[in-house]
């Protein structure tokens, strides 16, 4: 962590600053988790469709393999603070397969997996008539099922049979040829318009693709600038996009396993973990779930540069990385819009207003409430409540639910209202200036 001696208050770091020492202080703990979405290739899973994990779920069906493999790297790094993962695999692959007398094995699904996939067939202890057929996946059985005939088998969660036929045993057929392929841009922007329907806190795209970062920044502006809905992206190495609703990832960490997670990795984490964060929190100096160290590390003055331009990276203390600041890319700032903007917990608790109003609005009072003073007073009174609720928490401070919040019917129009609201969101303690005089 940063410190050092200070003659103003105009430090960039966040950290403890004294005129002699500094001394670490700790942070408040997570809050309720949210759902974060990716776009990721995967060598198993189902292809062009958003598959819905939840933390804790077992993902070997599937995504074939547990969430602690190393093909899954990118989902148990967005799990370990989100509670549920949309996932999209943008990759479809060549599905593996083998042939044996009259039956034909095809893997459910392209990619790698299916290459350790085996189909063994025996005669029935019970009935010479009948055959057991047996999936194994990496040597573990993973379907059973008896049948005479070709026909009489089910397709399961690993592999498809042709219709008919005879069987014949065999201690063990591979399947083979399965290849993962590749992910075009294409395939990206079919996972765009497939999420944009879907209710999530944040989008983390693992790719470090200029294109694709261009694309996926304007597809967050729409949502946040044109549809009202305020989301997050995270993105590697992108500050020049210069916004509030978007967070540039500048490195990467080291895993206790040794496991180097790269930048484009990393925003799998940041995006888990900033659906995660509740309004009233922020993810400065919050440790990188079982990381020891940053990668790369940066000097003093590298941190400071990074963090004017508007990006997030991690710094190493001790034997654990932490998030240096938590901020997004916005640093256009402009006395109607200020620094506040740029942190994240000030924005998380603007979106949360403007979400959560919009949904209760929309689910209770559209339609359903006069527009007249008493109607008007009923939403009033909702709104304090919400904003009572915020202050509650520590999200905002100073509330005056008289003078900051308003309910008036639009001139000109029967059905509308506009409502005024002026708040004071709380930020986080992230420098401490100490001074000492001694006798």
């Amino acid at each position: 962590m940063t410190g050092g001696n200070w003659t103003a208050t105009n430090k960039v770091r966040p950290g403890v600053y004294v005129n002699f020492n500094s001394a670490p202080q700790p942070l408040g703990a997570v809050g309720e988790r949210g759902i974060v979405t990716m776009p990721v290739t995967l060598p198993w899973g189902e292809a062009k469709r958003i598959i819905t994990i939840e933390a804790g779920e077992n993902t070997t069906e599937k995504l074939g393999y547990p969430v602690s493999a190393p093909e899954l790297l990118l989902v148990r790094e967005a799990l370990k603070r989100a509670k549920t993962l949309l996932l999209y695999r943008v990759n479809e692959g060549v599905k593996a397969s083998a042939t044996l007398g009259e039956l034909i094995v095809t893997a459910r699904y392209g990619g790698e997996r299916g290459n350790d996939i085996t189909v063994v067939v025996e005669a029935n202890a019970d009935s010479p008539a009948l055959f057991d057929v047996s999936t194994l996946v990496a040597g573990v059985e993973r379907d059973r099922q008896t049948a005479a005939h070709i026909a009489g088998l089910k397709a399961n969660a690993w592999v498809t049979w042709n219709a008919s036929g005879s069987l014949t045993e065999s201690a063990g057929i591979p399947l083979t040829g399965g290849s993962n392929g590749n992910a075009v841009n294409q395939n990206y922007i079919d996972y765009l318009d497939a999420i944009e329907t879907q209710q999530f806190h944040t989008l983390a795209l693992p790719s470090t693709d200029a294109e694709l970062k261009a694309l996926f920044v304007s597809f967050i502006n729409n949502l946040r600038d044109n549809e009202g809905r305020k989301v997050v992206l995270v993105v590697e190495n992108y500050p020049a996009a210069n916004n509030e609703g978007v967070i540039s990832v500048k490195n990467g960490v080291v895993l206790a396993d040794g496991k180097s997670v790269y930048a484009a990795q990393a925003t799998a984490w940041v995006a888990g973990a900033s659906a995660a964060a509740g309004a009233n929190e922020s993810l400065t100096y919050a440790g990188y779930d079982g990381a020891v160290d940053a990668s790369p590390r940066y000097t003093h003055t590298q941190t400071v540069a990074a963090l004017q331009n508007g990006e997030l990276l991690f710094s190493q203390d001790g034997t654990r990385a932490f998030v240096e600041q938590d901020i997004n890319t916005f640093t256009a700032f402009t006395p109607d819009k200020g620094r506040y903007f740029s942190k994240n917990r000030v924005v998380r608790v603007l979106d949360a207003i403007n979400n959560d109003i919009s949904r209760v609005f929309s689910s209770y009072y559209i339609g359903k409430v006069a527009n007249n003073a008493d109607g008007r007073t009923l939403l009033k009174n909702e709104i304090v409540n919400y904003m009572t609720n915020l202050q509650n928490i520590g999200a905002i401070q100073n509330l005056d639910s008289d003078a900051d919040i308003t309910v008036a019917p639009v001139e000109g129009q029967s059905d509308g209202v506009l409502v005024g609201l002026y708040i004071q969101p709380v930020d986080a303690v992230e420098k401490i200036y100490i001074s000492v005089e001694v006798k």
